[in-house]
């Protein structure tokens, strides 16, 4: 079940009032714990939470023009879910969250892609919480490219070169282009005027020579 929604505030006014409680409550945690850089909004029809092109230029593999994903909840047909993208390419850290959410009580019903919900009492908030501390941007980073195809990953260091070369190259043209105006300034500087010398007071200039005839 998709939602349409421009902003994180209009999916959640469509949700049923039991449905939006719970994912406001989530949401709350994840806020609260998460890198302070990972920015929140509105991808593939879910409230999503993604490393921005500001800090990881080449974007998402699948498409680059969108930002790495980090976690996103969505409120499906039968189920909330936890998509959790920030731990799939860790083993280890999928195996600790496991471990974690079952040793809270909890039933863990968790696919490929996703953990499923059906109500608040079934998520332990403080595993998730747990989960948003510890991974930072730096440290998706590191398990997606390592997790990547290598022609995948040789792209993906391609755009962000290009990306981190492209406002040097804009600085550099701006500096030549203001040395190129001085220097048409002062081609086009008028060269100084002769100034004649002018008799003093009182004294006549002396008379021009008359040309001699020719006998």
């Amino acid at each position: 079940m998709q939602i349409k929604a421009a902003t994180v505030d209009d999916y959640l006014a469509q949700l049923p009032d039991d449905r939006r409680h719970a994912i406001e409550q989530v949401r709350k945690v994840i806020l609260k714990h998460i890198d302070k850089r990972i920015v929140e909004g509105i991808e593939y029809g879910m409230i999503a939470y993604s490393v921005g092109h500001a800090h990881y230029p080449a974007g998402y593999h699948c498409d680059p023009r969108r930002p790495l994903p980090f976690a996103s909840i969505a409120s499906q047909k039968n189920h909330i879910g936890l998509y959790l993208f920030c731990m799939y390419c860790d083993p280890q850290l999928t195996a600790w969250f496991a471990a974690a959410w079952q040793k809270a009580g909890k039933r863990l019903d968790m696919g490929k892609s996703c953990i499923r919900v059906k109500k608040l009492e079934d998520i332990p908030l403080d595993v998730v919480a747990e989960l948003f501390r510890r991974v930072k941007i730096e440290d998706l980073i590191a398990m997606y490219e390592s997790n990547l195809p290598a022609s995948a990953r040789k792209q993906a260091g391609g755009r962000s070169a290009a990306a981190e070369a492209k406002p040097a190259a804009v600085k550099k043209k701006g500096t030549s282009k203001k040395k190129s105006t001085a220097s048409k300034k002062t081609a086009a500087k008028p060269a100084a005027k002769t100034v004649r010398n002018k008799p003093a007071p009182g004294k006549k200039a002396p008379a021009r020579g008359k040309p001699a005839r020719s006998r």
